[in-house]
């Protein structure tokens, strides 16, 4: 692999992190009892998990759905 996409690639998941925690910070605002906001909270942990994890092509295919999903 070469050297100059890891560093890319570990960039974009910083960038991504940072997006993810942003977005966790502000869907903790919201009512506890809102449907859209747990929902929403288990995706953006499911996202921060896989960020955090040497990932798989499938794995990685799969954040780039649940990234898209989310609109950020």
């Amino acid at each position: 692999m070469n050297p100059e996409y890891v560093v890319s690639k570990s960039k974009q998941d910083e960038q991504k992190k940072a997006a993810v925690t942003e977005e966790m910070k502000r869907m903790q605002r919201l009512p506890p009892n809102s449907a859209y906001a747990s929902h929403r909270l288990r995706v953006l942990n499911k996202i921060h998990h896989l960020l955090s994890l040497q990932r798989s092509t499938d794995q990685d295919g799969e954040l780039e759905l649940l990234f898209s999903g989310l609109h950020l």
